[in-house]
């Protein structure tokens, strides 16, 4: 016997391939509903099909906290547990039991495991808490893009995290992130002391490769007086440091990313970025001290700012490549086959590490 009642809730444009697996994984829920902004495939349809509560809103123009707040309209008001997401993401198994078994009725918020990004074999190489699980009222979605939940009540907000209710997410690589921009531009318009909205433009600004306009915005962000989580000022600093790379201004690079090695020293990102410069630069002593100050971080922070290239075999690759060149064959094969094991396929790392077995045997002899 459930002891609350639990209603899932979704935006949809075109994601017919989606729908079977995403149902199937949320019918754990008492209702699912799903807000249809558009759909020109026959996404509607086979919700429908399924059970789900559809209906259809053309928002123009188009802003992902009014689609948010109109799906979550279509929950019933009666519902205990609003659970929130979207049509590429699987939850694991048994999630409604975990839930009820964590739920109490001075709850308002729960975080719960993401994996946001896995590999071929279903590992996830990043994952962080995410926080869309919440009770009925006083919540509502804020900003154009990158939209958060927002709490209205006159009580304190009461929040837990459960790690073993797991959220996976399988994105289609197909879909256009073009709206990104001019949401973010706006969203910041709109609140231009926001520090998240800030920080995502200048990075939004980065993956266009506008540089000039990346290092302004991320400045901006971290001169906001509420700029103060750690985490992502050294991401800021981060990527500062890359534009400058790109415009093959080295000094500055190497300054912003002490600059971010000092804001954040818990983090492997900052090291590695700064690995990275080196590397460019051909400083192999660099490089070595750099991966060598990496690897000694062995605690792996569950948050959005997670860069894949700190947690899988990039460390080692690159050690292997600086011990190389430093004459240190022994090291570079060490460090190779480690990086060979995480990734057994590579062919790059196989050849190199013939050459460098070839090389310790001709010393040899």
């Amino acid at each position: 016997m459930n002891k609350y009642k639990v209603c899932v809730y979704a935006i949809s444009k075109n994601e017919e391939k989606f729908v079977s697996r995403w149902v199937h994984s949320m019918e754990e829920a008492d209702e699912i509903y799903v807000l249809d902004t558009g759909s020109s495939d026959q996404t509607r349809k086979k919700l429908k099909k399924l059970g789900v509560h559809v209906k259809r809103k053309i928002i123009q123009p188009w802003r992902f906290d009014v689609a948010r707040n109109l799906s979550l309209d279509m929950v019933p008001k009666d519902t205990d547990i609003c659970v929130c997401t979207d049509l590429d993401e699987v939850f694991e198994k048994g999630w409604r039991e975990k839930l009820e078994k964590v739920w109490e009725k001075n709850l308002t918020r729960i975080g719960y495991t993401y994996h946001w990004k896995l590999n071929e074999k279903e590992e996830p190489i990043v994952s962080f808490y995410t926080e869309k699980i919440h009770s009925r009222f006083d919540y509502t979605w804020i900003h154009p893009v990158h939209e958060v939940l927002h709490y209205l009540g006159t009580k304190q907000e009461v929040k837990i995290n459960v790690d073993d209710i797991v959220l996976k997410h399988y994105p289609d690589s197909m879909k256009s992130r073009s709206s990104y921009l001019p949401l973010l531009e706006l969203s910041v318009k709109e609140e231009p002391t926001n520090d998240r909205n800030m920080h995502y433009l200048g990075r939004e600004y980065m993956y266009y490769g506008k540089w000039n306009e990346a290092i302004d915005t991320l400045i901006r962000h971290l001169n906001l007086p509420n700029a103060t989580w750690k985490d992502e000022r050294c991401a800021s600093m981060r990527f500062i440091a890359r534009c400058y790379k790109n415009l093959k201004r080295y000094e500055e690079a190497n300054m912003w990313l002490d600059k971010a090695i000092q804001e954040a020293p818990y983090l492997r990102d900052p090291y590695l970025e700064k690995a990275f410069l080196a590397y460019e630069l051909e400083n192999w002593p660099e490089v070595e001290k750099l991966c060598h100050f990496a690897l000694n971080i062995t605690v792996h922070q569950k948050t959005y700012i997670n860069e894949i290239f700190s947690w899988n075999n990039t460390v080692y690759d690159l050690l292997a490549i600086a011990s190389f060149h430093l004459n240190k064959i022994e090291a570079a094969i060490e460090n190779t086959k480690i990086a060979l094991s995480m990734e057994p396929e590579n062919q790059r790392l196989q050849n190199n590490l013939a050459i460098m077995i070839s090389m310790q045997e001709e010393k040899k002899e």
